[in-house]
């Protein structure tokens, strides 16, 4: 609970950088609300990835990681390359102060759980190329359920085998 602050800034950025490079409505000016982050860190879904400055400890990304079969992943258009259990990475934002924060969360998640499923708003082009240069395939749209507009994401997956 003490990094809420922090989480909340970081996502505050992020929101504006997506808005700065043509996303504006994937997180719109809110997303994630904080009762969305309270409830990922009382899940123990929110993942940290620190580093220590100075003495002191510092949040360089977070991420959602989600575990179980997620319901917006159940209909596609397209085909997962495969139906084994995976881990699916929400919400992953960088505070902006190393270069590559969010493909190193993506790797700490391939290291742990090997099949990883993630989305991305198609208007999200640095998503893309995170997911895209980091190995996972594009395999098809999926729709949000929980939004009423705006929900068509690209998915990827990456298993390693």
């Amino acid at each position: 609970m003490r990094d809420l602050p922090q989480m909340q800034k970081n996502y505050a950025r992020a929101r504006a950088l997506m808005a700065a490079n043509g996303n504006p409505t994937q997180w719109g000016t809110q997303f994630p609300r904080e009762s969305v982050i309270l409830d990922d860190i009382a899940n123990q879904r929110a993942m940290l990835l620190v580093d220590e400055c100075n003495g002191h400890e510092r949040i360089l990304a977070q991420f959602a990681l989600c575990t179980g079969e997620d319901p917006t992943y159940v209909n596609i258009d397209g085909a997962w390359l495969d139906n084994d259990a995976y881990v699916t990475i929400h919400r992953i934002a960088s505070a902006g102060l190393v270069r590559h924060a969010a493909r190193d969360c993506i790797k700490w998640a391939l290291k742990h759980y090997g099949n990883v499923r993630a989305d991305t708003h198609p208007n999200n082009k640095a998503m893309q190329h995170v997911f895209e240069s980091s190995g996972f395939a594009r395999c098809g749209l999926i729709q949000l359920l929980d939004r009423p507009t705006d929900t068509t994401r690209i998915a990827y997956q990456r298993h390693e085998w």
